[in-house]
Order: structure tokens, then C-alpha cells, then sequence
């Protein structure tokens, strides 16, 4: 179903909202190695997709390949259809993320009202059709409030409950309160996709489960998402990533390779692919063997070549929006 138009009715609600992802031999490499590698998965549209493993071993780098701010070296992924990389603009237009530090990260001078009707009127002006745009003011100003609530509703944030209201600065958030409003910018644009970071960074258990309770209601609605955290909760497609032992030993410096001599091969450290306990069969990823865990390559054996830090290089090489 494309932005500009689409079935209406009995037709419009059966069709999927969320977006398939589907992920064969993926692997990004930055100026610093490789992110991940050979990572393969399939969930089906509006599935909650968790990226599990420790900080440092590619999670984010495969959260912004996967919505198309990334560029991937190998294998090759689809997002709602559209294959990756070749398709990356359209995947982002169809995808949203939340906060994702130094990526998209909240104006912490900014208010929630300020941020909401920011976002709110970029929406608009970048994503709406010409037609909207020769509307009135005041029907507008009505359909960007009522998107504005849409969005707020969907993330569970209680305006009413902030010490100021919606004139509460970002940087008296609490976490949690961060982290609702960064989905609720995200939901803005009515996403297929929604990326979320950090999903369970700094949070208290109760905390966590209101987040992925908040998560699960939105793929419930229809949109698929995909969240990194710590660790995957039960249900879950659980895609998990390792960052490799450190050598035993300080690497040696690199001397020019003579032609015709074969490369040596990386030490690999990494990446299962499973379900979680008690997710339904029919968003299991797919596995050649039949398996229910698959184990698969995902860097080198340096531990700088699989570190998130590695993150803004990679963006400056392949381009984001």
C-alpha cells in the first residue's frame, strides 16, 4: 500500500498496517570493521522485534540499517517489500525512529509542547499533500492537534501529569517520560516501522514492563517495531548480537599485503537468532536447519571493529536523513 492513497473500508482494515522486515546474510562494515554480520530473520508485519545483546556489540548500527539511516556492505534485507540498501530513502519513509543518542536525540532547552508541535508541523510540511497544505489555518491548526493527541494517546504520556504540563522543559523528564515522548514524535508521522534505542536503558523493572507493555499495544494496532535493549522480553522475536572476547594478544600493526596473497579471515565473534520463550510459532526466524537457534558471524576479532562507537563514523560514510 503506497503513502499516496490505498483501499478504503473492510479492505483498508484487514490489510497489515506494519511493515515485514526480512533480514538475509545483513552485515554493515565502517571505517572501523564490521558492525555486525550475516544476521537473518524474518518478522512479519506488526511483530515486536527485540535487538538483544551488550552495549558495544553492533545493536544500534542494525537498528539504523534496518530503517534505511544506514548503509549495509553485504547480504541484503526488506522493509515493507522495499529491499535494502538500494531502496534506503523509501524504508525511511516509511519508518520513524525514537530518541537515538546522537542520532535524533531531544532538545533538552526545548518543552514537550514546543517538541510536539515542532515535529508536528515538520510532519506536515515535508509529508502532507499539497491539497492539505491550501486548507484553511483553522482546519490545520484542528488536524494538527488532533494528530498531536493521536500520537500522545498511542504513547502513553500524560501531559496532565508533568510538573508543567506541556510547558515542562525535556530535561525534567524523567526516563521514562523521555522515552514516551520520543515514541509519541515518532508516531507523528504514522509509521510502518518504529525503531526505538536504548528501550530499557536506565529503567526500573516496573519501568520496563510499562515500556513493553506501551510497545506490544502498538503492534497490537498494526505497526511493527523494532526496539534494542538489554534483554528481549518473553514473546518476543528475539535477535540477539555478542560483542567478541579481546585478543589475547596486542595486534600488530598492518604492512601492505602482497598481490596475489590471500586474505586473512577476520576471528568472528557472534549473533544468534532465536525466538523468545513462548512467542507464537509463525514469527520464528527462518533457519535452513530447522533449528530453533542459529549461531552466525558478526565482526572481527578486534573489538573496536564491533563497537557502537564505530556508530558516527559508518553514518559519515554511507549517509543518513
Amino acid at each position: 500500500m503506497g503513502n499516496g492513497g490505498g483501499p478504503v473500508g473492510a479492505e483498508a482494515e484487514e490489510r497489515p498496517h506494519g511493515a515485514a522486515v526480512v533480514a538475509d546474510g545483513f552485515g554493515l562494515k565502517g571505517p572501523r570493521g564490521w558492525a555486525f554480520r550475516k544476521v537473518s530473520f524474518r518478522a512479519e508485519p506488526g511483530s515486536l522485534v527485540a535487538i538483544e545483546g551488550p552495549s558495544g556489540s553492533g545493536r544500534t548500527c542494525l537498528l539504523l540499517a534496518l530503517t534505511g539511516r544506514m548503509k549495509a556492505k553485504e547480504g541484503h534485507a526488506e522493509v515493507g517489500g522495499l529491499p535494502l540498501p538500494r531502496k534506503m530513502a523509501a524504508v525511511r519513509r516509511i519508518s520513524a525512529l525514537g530518541q537515538v543518542p546522537g542520532v535524533n536525540e531531544l532538545d533538552p532547552a526545548f518543552t514537550v509542547a514546543e517538541h510536539l508541535r515542532e515535529r508536528a508541523l515538520l510532519q506536515r510540511r515535508f509529508d502532507g499533500s499539497v491539497r492539505a497544505l491550501l486548507r484553511r489555518p483553522g482546519t490545520r491548526a484542528a488536524e494538527t492537534r488532533a494528530r498531536i493527541e493521536e500520537a500522545v494517546t498511542a504513547a502513553g504520556l500524560d501531559l496532565d501529569a508533568l510538573p508543567k504540563g506541556g510547558r515542562t522543559s525535556v530535561r525534567d523528564l524523567e526516563r521514562l517520560e523521555a522515552l514516551r515522548l520520543s515514541i509519541a514524535l515518532a508516531l507523528l508521522g504514522r509509521p510502518r516501522l518504529l525503531a526505538v534505542d536504548d528501550t530499557d536503558l536506565k529503567l526500573s523493572d516496573a519501568a520496563r514492563t510499562e515500556v513493553w507493555a506501551l510497545l506490544r499495544s502498538l503492534t497490537a494496532a498494526g505497526t511493527t517495531v523494532l526496539a534494542v535493549c538489554s534483554e528481549a522480553p518473553e514473546g518476543a522475536l528475539r535477535i540477539t548480537t555478542e560483542a567478541p572476547e579481546a585478543p589475547g594478544t596486542p595486534e600488530a600493526p598492518e604492512t601492505p599485503e602482497a598481490p596475489g596473497t590471500p586474505e586473512v579471515p577476520e576471528a568472528p565473534a557472534k549473533v544468534s537468532t532465536e525466538k523468545a520463550a513462548d512467542a507464537p510459532e509463525d514469527t520464528a526466524p527462518e533457519d535452513t536447519a530447522g533449528a530453533p537457534r542459529t549461531d552466525t558471524d558478526t565482526g572481527a576479532g578486534d573489538p573496536a571493529s564491533t563497537t557502537e562507537e564505530g556508530a558516527a563514523d559508518a553514518l559519515a560514510e554511507t549517509g543518513r536523513s
